[in-house]
Formats: C-alpha cells, sequence, structure tokens
C-alpha cells in the first residue's frame, strides 16, 4: 500500500497539489491530508471521498508511515516538520525555499533535470515559481547551442503571493488600503518581491540567480534578473534576453523550442497572437514568443515567456516528481 501525506492542503498551491492528483490519478493507495490548527477538522472533497483536514503535528509522521509526502506550507513549517518525516522513511517533495540550495538535497524541474531526482537523501526541492518557466527554454536553446549570458526581467501575478496577495488586489480594486503589499497592487507596478538584500537585489532575484545555476548544472552561468509584481491575479510573464554561445537563426531556435516537453510556441504577429496569462491559466504548459534576434549584441534573442505560477511554477511541478518516483518504484 502506497500512501501519500499532502501538507498545506487548504492554501492554494496545496489545494492545487489535489486538483492535479485528481487529474493524473497517480496509483497511490491513500492519502492524509494537513494543514495547520485553523484548518483542523476541515472537510474537503478529493478523489471522490470527504476527507477531513488533520493538523500537522511532531507525531504525525510517528502515528502512520507515508511513503511520500508533498509539502507547501512554508519556510518555518519545512523546516521544523520534514527532517521528522525523513527520519520516519518518508521521502518529501517540498514547494518551500528552505532546502533548496542545500547541497545534498536535489532542486529539479522534471523536463529539465530528471536525472536529479533520484540523488536524494529524502528531500526533493520545488524551484521557485519564477525559475521553473524559465529553465524549460534555456534547457532546450542550453543543450542545442550553449548559453552565454541571461537577462530576466519578471512581471509576477498577485497570486504568487498567495491568498493574502489576491485579496490585495481586489481590495485595492475598490478603494481599499493594502496589507499585503506596501503599495496598491491595483494601479502599480512594484519592483520588489521579497526583501532587499546587502547586494541591493531582491531575495526572489538571487533566487532566480542560484537556483538557475544549481538546476542547470552550470554554476558560472551569466544570469540576472529584475523580479516586479504586477496588478494581475495569476500567471507569471517574463521578458528574457539570451546571449547563445553558436549562431543559430531564428528557424533553428523555433525548431528547438518547439520540440521541448511542454514548451508551446505562440508567435503569430501578423494576427496579434502571443502568449498572454489568460492563455496559461489553469494548465501545465509554458508558453513562448515574441522570439526575436537583439541587434544590439551578437547570437543575442529576446522571449517572453508565460505560465501559470501556480500549477506548472508549484504544484504541477511536485506532482510531475512525484509521478517519476512513483514509476521508478514500479520499474525497480
Amino acid at each position: 500500500m502506497i500512501r501519500c501525506a499532502i501538507v498545506g492542503v487548504t492554501g492554494l498551491v496545496g489545494s492545487t497539489f489535489l486538483k492535479v492528483l485528481e487529474e493524473k490519478n497517480l496509483p497511490i493507495d491513500e492519502y492524509t491530508l494537513f494543514a495547520s490548527i485553523r484548518s483542523k477538522g476541515k472537510e474537503i472533497e478529493f478523489m471522490g471521498k470527504t476527507y477531513i483536514v488533520e493538523e500537522l503535528t511532531e507525531e504525525s509522521f510517528e502515528k502512520t508511515h507515508f511513503d511520500y509526502a508533498l509539502f507547501s506550507a512554508g519556510s518555518n513549517t519545512s523546516e521544523k516538520f520534514i527532517p521528522l518525516a525523513v527520519k520516519s522513511g518518508t521521502t518529501v517533495i517540498d514547494n518551500s525555499s528552505f532546502f533548496r540550495m542545500h547541497d545534498d538535497c536535489p532542486l529539479v524541474v522534471p523536463e529539465v533535470n530528471p536525472e536529479d531526482i533520484f540523488s536524494s537523501s529524502g528531500i526533493i526541492a520545488n524551484p521557485n515559481c519564477s525559475t521553473i518557466q524559465l529553465m524549460l527554454p534555456l534547457k532546450a536553446l542550453n543543450d542545442k547551442f550553449g548559453i552565454e549570458r541571461v537577462v530576466c526581467s519578471t512581471y509576477q501575478a498577485v497570486s504568487g503571493a498567495g491568498q493574502a496577495g489576491i485579496v490585495d488586489l481586489l481590495d485595492t480594486l475598490k478603494g481599499k488600503k493594502p496589507k499585503k503589499f506596501k503599495y496598491p497592487i491595483s494601479s502599480n507596478c512594484l519592483p520588489q518581491i521579497d526583501v532587499f538584500l546587502e547586494n541591493l537585489y531582491t531575495k526572489e532575484e538571487m533566487k532566480m540567480i542560484e537556483e538557475s545555476r544549481k538546476i542547470l548544472h552550470l554554476p558560472n552561468l551569466k544570469i540576472t534578473a529584475t523580479c516586479a509584481r504586477v496588478p494581475v491575479k495569476n500567471c507569471h510573464s517574463e521578458s528574457v534576453n539570451i546571449t547563445l554561445k553558436q549562431e543559430a537563426s531564428l528557424k533553428e531556435i523555433y525548431d528547438c523550442l518547439s520540440k521541448f516537453e511542454n514548451i508551446v510556441i505562440v508567435d503569430d504577429i501578423l494576427n496579434e497572437k502571443y502568449p498572454i496569462n489568460d492563455l496559461a491559466s489553469g494548465n501545465d504548459k509554458v508558453y513562448v514568443g515574441r522570439l526575436r534576434k537583439d541587434f544590439s549584441a551578437k547570437n543575442t534573442i529576446n522571449l517572453w515567456i508565460v505560465a501559470d505560477n501556480i500549477r506548472k511554477g508549484a504544484a504541477s511541478n511536485a506532482v510531475q516528481i512525484l509521478e517519476k518516483l512513483l514509476e521508478h518504484k514500479e520499474n525497480m
């Protein structure tokens, strides 16, 4: 019998775990849903059954053996409870940032570095949402042409800040004061996500830089990022400038990207078709368009990338990792 725990089930990502798991119908025999004490006793319909949410405690992984656990309850919860889960023999996929840069913890986007899944010592980290969607095009281009440098500017939806971010957008549209963000997000683009660091970058920007190098196994990759929060409910957009090591025609780049798993090219400027948030919302594809040469630099191109930050950027990526683990177990 295969048992799976889902931690943080009442949050935006946690509830999306359930949607994606229902869609995939993985060979898991028993689920247990955990959240904080505030959600204890809540009833959730899942897989045709009514589940009662349990409070996550230090004894949760002692009372029941779980083969796998999906965590999306914040770094503090991950730091405290994941070691207890691993000690009990559970393999954990963690959506928080806590373990991402630990040397012994693989950081995985399944289309990009699936082999790293099986080098884990019990914990597999889910990357940052803005990093995940960037990785698919970068992996495709690096494998074919090599990458010299990346400049990424993000336009990140309020759902990336959780339910409180969505509430702030709706409230400030009505003229109410913001609670989650420093300024009204309904009328501003905020060039700050997370706290500022000593190097003048934000923590979100450094996550993208460091995580990209780790996932792609390119520790010396030249990459810089500017991350902004925009008044959009869901789906992150990214403007990316990429310098390739080899010369490539636009057709060669199109062909390279279009053949890569879960990338969809939308680039029909004659009919004004390109990736937008409404197109990406609710699915697990990474949409790429506005492909063009950067005439100011040799072997350099511009891309526009859009993906659902709650699904592909978090929940679906974690479930894809779980799916790979189950396939590996079945084939052993």
